[in-house]
């Protein structure tokens, strides 16, 4: 029997299309009042902006992004592109303990902004868009992740800051990306000293022992690759002391991905 042949199951067929195109209007028209009344603005100055959850044209223009040609161990920008696979002094010199790392942008202009506001302004809402724009820089790294871990804040910092700026990032680029996140895989068992204004041994010997893979944990971290994620990448002390403590949890290697890097230049 063919649906003109029951007009009962025809009637009802129509009703849910117009239910649906109904609902469909609704949240159109929904989605139009709070554009009247919360409009979309810049999330760096803001400015006004055509969509939500973006930068306008002059916060754009001041982020210093990164793109090749770059140091494929430390993803440091080069000035000039002398061919693919290119490893810098630094890396060599210095071998870090992850296998790569990589990120969006420079620390600084509206990068270091935005930073800040995430971090310390209780701005969680900017893990997304920066989430977003790491997920594409870092999209190499993510292809070969099994499974995405946020550098862990200690217990005393984490409730003082009321949420943890790598695990918001995290759980964006999971979202994007369809990896799994494991927010717990790592801890931070000791209570450092923070590390602005230290030299790079005195982070690095600030860090000695602060993150392990709790015995609990291993099964998820062993044999897998990780993808190790935190906001901003500086001396690279905390990301390597992050890396040994998952290696020794038993990982096969780790990424690095953050959303800015301090990048001196020679």
């Amino acid at each position: 029997m063919s649906l003109s042949e029951n007009p009962e199951k025809t009637g009802k067929t129509l009703s849910l299309r117009w239910l649906q195109r109904g609902g469909g209007w609704l949240r159109t028209g929904v989605t139009s009042a709070v554009s009247l009344v919360y409009p979309p603005s810049c999330v760096g100055c803001r400015a006004a902006t055509s969509e939500a959850q973006g930068l306008c044209a002059q916060c754009w223009a001041g982020l210093g992004l990164i793109e090749r040609p770059y140091c494929e161990r430390l993803g440091t920008p080069f000035e000039v592109d002398l061919g693919p696979g290119l490893v810098s002094p630094a890396a060599i010199a210095d071998p870090p303990v992850f296998a790569r790392a990589r990120a969006a942008c420079r620390f600084d202009g509206t990068a270091r902004e935005l930073v800040h506001r995430l971090k310390y302004g209780d701005r969680t809402e900017l893990s997304l868009m920066l989430g977003r724009m790491m997920a594409q820089a870092g999209r190499e790294l993510i292809v070969d992740a099994d499974l995405i871990v946020p550098v862990p804040l200690h217990r005393f910092r984490l409730w003082t800051r009321r949420f943890n700026q790598a695990a918001a990032l995290a759980a964006t680029i999971a979202g994007q990306s369809g990896r799994p996140c494991a927010p717990q895989a790592l801890a931070r068992v000791k209570r450092t000293r923070q590390q602005v204004g230290l030299t790079r041994a005195q982070r690095a010997d600030n860090l000695q022992g602060a993150f392990k893979v709790l015995p609990a944990m291993r099964p998820l971290v062993e044999g897998r690759r990780i993808l190790l994620v935190d906001d901003v990448l500086t001396t690279g002390s905390t990301v390597n002391a992050a890396s040994r403590a998952l290696l020794r949890g038993g990982a096969s290697a780790v990424d690095v991905l953050t959303f800015a890097r301090v990048v001196t230049e020679a």
